[in-house]
């Protein structure tokens, strides 16, 4: 190569050529020139050849770290080591039923049956850990233990159903308390809110936001008002339950509400009516001692004249009957004045009829209130007669009043066992005894 490289810039030299081209001519050749020695230096046997690498390190080629599975899918997995299959041995840990690997090819292999979900052996969007392992049967130490996912899904939708744990329709009373749970069949997708709702306005006393969560409700006794001719009231109640995706379910419960009797103030109302009663009889027999004294006192003076009169007719008829003239003149005179004294006796101390009639009514009325009263009592705190016995009493105790509207009223205060020893003594219940007619 040098040689030829020598001929040709001699024989250049020689042809007719400018002065540039032939600097350039002479500058290529001497590089070319340089780089022939350089390389016709270098020895043989030291040119460098690429060695290839021996792998020899145990490794699985072609494992899939995580795995997905459909239902009712088949899966086969082949593995691939850098080695000899023959000399080694494949197995797992932890693996879930139905996952298997063939021990001397590494062949993954499972068939995900429904019914293994169905019987709860497996479990969908769950992530199973399985160990794998490979193992030279010759050399304990050559050996790879590694790990991969396993999930299933499924493209079956199974929705979720919001159930209360009672029926469809419950009976229920005014002031009595129904309470429920509000349970969940958790689908593909739980149920995570629930809310509700009812044709009248009520509120649950316990909140009801989550499945598991109480609805407690009392209906008030003026839940039934007195102008709905029906005496019972349909509550309906909407519990909506909303998953993840917003897919609600809807559980309808009715609740017949049956009007019912408001005990503690149906109570407080009729004691309180017992306490006006008795008070109404206290003041009634203030008035009839009134009245049966003023009866008194016109007997007294009726008497009196009765007795000056009689008195007086019986004189004369004596003294006529004497032998003197002045005494039997007074005897003829004292007759007249007997009789004068009945006139003088209607005109000042008239017949107390009406008196009599008053104080008998008031008597007959005081009578028939207190018996009332004894026989109206409850028999407990839930007489379920309550209402009749307040009526009973409230009628008795308003036609008493109003019959009673015009008798004398004392101003004075009495006591009330001074006013029963009165009533209830002998010579006046005598005096108002009815008489057994002959």
């Amino acid at each position: 190569m040098a040689v030829f490289l020598l001929k040709e810039l001699s024989s250049f030299q020689t042809r007719p050529q400018n002065k540039m081209t032939r600097k350039i001519f002479m500058t290529v050749c001497l590089i070319l020139s340089i780089t022939v020695y350089s390389y016709a230096q270098v020895p043989v046997d030291t040119i460098v050849t690429p060695v290839k690498s021996v792998d020899t390190i145990l490794r699985i080629k072609n494992l899939d770290p995580y795995l997905t599975l459909h239902v009712d899918s088949t899966l086969k997995y082949q593995l691939e080591i850098n080695k000899k299959l023959s000399d080694y041995y494949w197995f797992l840990k932890n693996s879930p039923v139905g996952l298997k690997i063939n021990k001397d090819n590494g062949m993954l292999t499972f068939k995900a049956e429904k019914s293994y979900f169905l019987s709860g052996r497996l479990k969908y969007d769950f992530e199973y850990k399985v160990s794998l392992s490979v193992q030279n049967l010759d050399v304990p130490t050559e050996k790879v233990d590694t790990s991969f996912i396993l999930l299933f899904y499924s493209t079956e939708i199974i929705p979720s159903r919001v159930k209360p744990t009672v029926s469809k329709t419950l009976y229920l009373d005014e002031g009595d308390t129904v309470s429920f749970k509000i349970q969940c069949d958790n689908g593909s997708f739980p149920i995570e809110e629930i809310t509700y709702t009812s044709n009248y306005p009520i509120k649950s006393t316990t909140p009801v936001t989550i499945c598991g969560d109480d609805f407690t409700w009392t209906p008030p006794f003026d839940f039934i008002k007195d102008s709905e001719k029906e005496k019972t009231k349909k509550l309906e109640l909407y519990f909506i339950g909303n998953t993840k995706f917003h897919v609600t379910d809807t559980a309808i419960i009715e609740i017949i509400v049956k009007e019912n009797i408001n005990y503690p103030q149906q109570v407080l109302e009729f004691e309180r009516l017992q306490q006006d009663s008795r008070k109404y009889v206290t003041s009634l027999k203030s008035s009839f001692r009134l009245v049966d004294r003023k009866i008194k006192k016109v007997k007294r003076t009726r008497t009196g004249f009765d007795l000056g009169s009689a008195t007086t007719t019986l004189s004369g008829t004596i003294m006529a009957s004497l032998p003197g003239e002045s005494q039997k003149t007074a005897g003829k005179i004292l007759p007249s004045v007997g009789v004068a004294l009945v006139p003088v006796k209607e005109a000042s101390a008239p017949n107390s009829t009406y008196e009599q009639n008053i104080a008998t009514l008031i008597r007959s009325s005081i009578k028939r209130l207190e018996y009332l009263l004894q026989d109206n009592q409850l028999t407990g705190t839930r007489d379920p007669d309550i209402m009749n016995k307040t009526r009973k009493t409230r009628e008795e105790l308003k036609q008493m009043q109003v019959q009673l509207i015009d008798i004398p009223y004392s101003e004075e205060f009495a006591d009330e066992a001074e006013l029963d020893a009165y009533f209830n003594n002998p010579k006046v219940n005598k005096k108002y005894k009815p008489k057994k007619k002959k």
